[in-house]
């Protein structure tokens, strides 16, 4: 495959390799219409929507994985780290709620 020919230039994941993006480019908006029409009808396209959402997540630098996060410290005191300051974090859910530096 050309996008992974020149090292220097191989994409992370193959759908954002030019070719794939520019095809991807022209179906997105048909696509999203796809998705918002089977969930307005409630039809099933879980194919359909899990994709969407992966190929969304592909092209962000940043993602919300917050509330994931949260679930995670509080169904299991995983810890989470935050975006405003460095370290790794865990909250008191049941007790104060006070959040405490989990990395010391």
């Amino acid at each position: 495959m050309k996008a992974y020919e020149v090292p220097e230039e191989r994409p992370k994941n193959l759908l954002l390799a030019p070719a794939f993006t520019e095809a991807l480019n022209e179906c997105l908006p048909a696509w999203r219409r796809v998705v918002a029409a089977a969930a307005t009808y409630g039809v099933p396209a879980p194919v359909f929507s899990s994709s969407l959402a992966y190929y969304d997540s592909l092209r962000r630098d940043r993602l919300p994985a917050s509330l994931t996060q949260g679930l995670r410290d509080y169904f299991g005191a995983h810890t989470y780290e935050r975006v405003d300051k460095p370290g790794t974090f865990h909250t008191r859910w049941s007790e104060d709620r006070k959040e405490v530096d989990a990395s010391a």
